[in-house]
């Protein structure tokens, strides 16, 4: 398996996120508003394990007989009776007068009971007698035998020990806890909603953005971006954006809340039983943490490689004719492979270290609901704490666990997003500032060079002129007019440009010398080809001028370049733009183009873009660049004697 590459991460956070912002334009309330309802209803949601277990706890005493008051409706009946407390005792327990009491006959038992009034209720001495007879007889140690004497007691006494809901406090808890959790529901559909079109709609709104700034963005971009990668940014990058921004963002809200707000739930319900959730989840936070350091990375390089992927595939596939005249499949099948084996590694690290986070958070979630019912059990049977607080930490376990995995998610979701935003943010982002303190004047018909090493900065200074790029300070004036007031169109029908680079599209060598001209005869087009010297090859044709070539043709680079001058010379224009017009000719070739050059540039302004500084010694200004900034001008025997940067240049390359 390949190495991983350095992973990239997002430079700007902090401007990441305050563009997202910006951008959502009118969506931006309705986010504010989504966030509200989230944060509201997941208050609701920690808020109503408290309130179930208020309800368990009403249940829950309704359900179980009141055994306490067995002690209490004994003494009262000893308070009432004729038996004397210190002969028989006063407990119902005390085992000598259970003895005794066993011993007497019918009428010697009712003998000892007078009948008394309590609480509203007659007891008689038949109940009274009942009574004591049903619990003298009982198997205490036997659950099922207890139950049943409850069975067996007089209604009268009964009424005070056997199970009693109280249905009107039930009914009020029941009721609060339903609208509770009403209200969270509709709270969370809401903003579920609203986080949909709010996704659906910020996704519309980036891609009609991108796509108009793509029609403004000057060639520079495109010189320095792959045509895959800028696809995958409008196609991958915003897919990423919109889809997952619907969810993580509440999310996060969400569960931030959930988590934070448990904890001080459980904290007001049972400290004891908090610290015990808490302590046994705790591992889950390093884990969790762990996770998202691990994997973070993985999801920002996954971006990366998606679309040097994507470059990779329409650069083949565009030049699919190429690869396979330079027997170039197999390299171009094992770029593809290196650069799939690392989107796949990425992927499958990612994925494996987010997917593991669930299994694991929910083995701790288990682990807390058994550390919270045995702490619970042990505090109920020492009357610390109830039933239904047993049941309401059951819930805030998982409120107190599930958050975890969920912001880990969020948080590794979020990189993606960031990541994914960082590149579309990109069009609009700032270019370091070249060509600084730099002023110079261009008569008519004067012909101006600009020389320097590879990667100067002398063709920017072209796109400059013809509006390609955008000018960040100053200005360029053209007969008065400031080119910030003219439009590209009109610009680019001053200028008439014979590039470094040939191009020839599929279709007659009129056509392509031609092209976008109007009016033009055969004749003009027989003359711009004699005045280059291209005639004679183009006699050799079958079809002469009307002869089919493209830019795949097997023709001589030199040729291709003599067509494209050819091209230059019947365009009518002002201004004329050669860059490195001569560099892909021979020798012979280039004295015949340096003539056809003469003439060309002959009553026009031409600026002369050449490494062959021996062409241009006749130039009115030579503009000497160097790491993109002007760095010398003048003519060439004034820059010859100051024996500065051009003249080291001019000199290298006449050395023997």
């Amino acid at each position: 398996m390949p190495r991983m590459k350095k992973v990239e991460k997002v430079n700007d956070v902090k401007g990441t996120l305050v563009n997202l912002f910006k951008n959502l334009d009118k969506w931006r309330y309705l986010l504010i508003v989504s966030i509200l309802l989230a944060l509201v209803a997941a208050i609701l949601s920690t808020v109503a394990p408290n309130r179930l277990a208020g309800v368990t706890d009403v249940i829950t005493e309704g359900i179980k007989p009141r055994v306490e008051n067995i002690e209490v409706i004994s003494k009262e009946i000893f308070k009432h009776s004729n038996i004397k407390v210190n002969t028989f005792g006063n407990s119902m327990e005390d085992t000598n007068y259970l003895d005794m009491y066993n011993n007497l006959s019918k009428d010697e038992k009712l003998a000892l009971f007078n009948e008394f009034e309590y609480k509203g209720v007659l007891i008689s001495k038949e109940d009274q007698v009942k009574y004591f007879d049903s619990l003298s007889t009982v198997n205490k140690d036997s659950t099922d035998e207890a139950l049943e004497s409850f069975d067996d007691m007089p209604k009268s006494i009964k009424s005070f020990i056997e199970p009693k809901m109280n249905v009107s406090d039930l009914k009020i808890k029941s009721i609060i806890l339903g609208i509770i959790y009403l209200l969270n529901s509709l709270f969370t559909y809401i903003q579920g909603i609203i986080m949909a079109y709010v996704g659906i709609g910020y996704s519309k709104k980036l891609r009609q953005s991108i796509s108009r700034k793509i029609n403004k963005l000057p060639l520079k971009y495109f010189d320095s971006h792959e045509t895959g990668d800028v696809l995958s940014r409008v196609t991958n990058d915003v897919d990423t954006i919109g889809i997952n921004m619907s969810n993580t963002i509440t999310s996060l809200v969400t569960n931030v809340t959930l988590f934070l707000g448990s904890i001080v739930m459980m904290f007001v319900t049972n400290p004891i039983m908090a610290l015990t959730a808490i302590l046994s989840s705790i591992i889950g936070f390093v884990f969790s943490f762990f996770l998202l350091k691990r994997s973070q990375k993985y999801f920002v390089q996954r971006q990366k490689e998606l679309g040097d992927l994507n470059g990779h595939i329409e650069e083949i596939y565009s030049g699919h004719n190429v690869v396979k005249a330079y027997n170039g499949e197999k390299s171009a099948l094992e770029e593809f492979d290196e650069i799939n084996e690392r989107l796949y590694d990425c992927n499958r690290k990612s994925q494996f270290l987010s997917g593991i986070m669930q299994p694991i958070m929910s083995f701790i979630g288990n682990f807390g609901y058994v550390a919270v019912c045995v702490v619970g059990a042990l505090l109920v049977m020492n009357g610390k704490t109830s039933f239904g607080v047993i049941v309401a930490f059951m819930i805030y376990v998982r409120l107190f666990t599930n958050p975890l995995s969920r912001i880990a998610q969020a948080m590794t979701t979020m990189q993606s997003i960031l990541a994914a935003a960082e590149r579309v943010f990109e069009f609009t982002n700032k270019d370091k500032t070249i060509i600084k303190n730099f002023s110079a004047k261009v008569k008519a018909g004067e012909k101006i060079a600009i020389v320097g090493p590879t990667g100067a900065g002398k063709t920017t200074m072209v796109n400059l002129l013809m509006k390609f790029y955008e000018i960040n300070s100053g200005d360029i004036i053209i007969d008065g007019v400031s080119i910030k007031d003219l439009k590209r169109e009109n610009i680019h029908d001053l200028f008439c440009m014979v590039l470094q680079n040939t191009w020839l599209f599929d279709g007659t060598i009129k056509d392509n010398i031609k092209y976008n001209g109007k009016d033009i005869s055969d004749e003009t087009v027989w003359e711009a080809c004699r005045i280059v010297g291209i005639d004679h090859f183009i006699n050799t044709l079958p079809g002469g001028i009307d002869s089919v070539v493209g830019d795949n043709e097997v023709i001589s680079s030199g040729q291709k370049q003599l067509i494209t001058i050819a091209r230059g010379m019947i365009e009518d224009a002002p201004f004329l733009i050669l860059d490195e017009a001569t560099s892909n000719v021979d020798t012979r070739t280039e004295e015949l183009v340096q003539k056809a050059m003469d003439k060309l540039t002959k009553g026009r302004t031409s600026f002369i873009i050449a490494h062959r500084l021996s062409t241009i010694k006749n130039a009115d200004l030579i503009l000497v660049m160097n790491e993109g900034n002007i760095v010398e001008q003048g003519k060439h025997d004034e820059l010859l004697k100051k024996d500065g940067f051009y003249a080291k240049l001019y000199n290298s390359q006449f050395q023997k």
